[in-house]
């Protein structure tokens, strides 16, 4: 849905295309990849006209999966200890 929402923004579609091709081919789409491009669809208004155009629960149902595949890729900070008060 991004890569077809995001012909105005060669920067976002390119990010698109990519992560699509990716899925197309069998393979991962790398959580950078997605990060990247929920970042450039957000900085270029792409993530704006989709809340407008489409209901809540479309636009979350576009969203959700990419925020939840990052999350779930992502690497985690190794902890450090609770927070002390100097």
């Amino acid at each position: 849905m991004l890569l077809a929402e995001s012909g105005a923004h060669p920067e976002v579609a390119k990010i698109a295309q990519s992560a699509y091709e990716d899925l197309y081919s069998g393979r991962d789409v790398s959580y950078e990849l997605l990060n990247d491009l929920l970042g450039a669809a957000s900085g270029r208004g792409v993530l704006a006209a989709l809340r407008q155009k489409y209901s809540p629960a479309a636009y979350e149902a576009i969203i959700e999966p990419i925020c939840l595949e990052i999350g779930r890729r992502a690497p985690v900070p190794p902890y450090r200890g609770p927070l002390h008060e100097a």
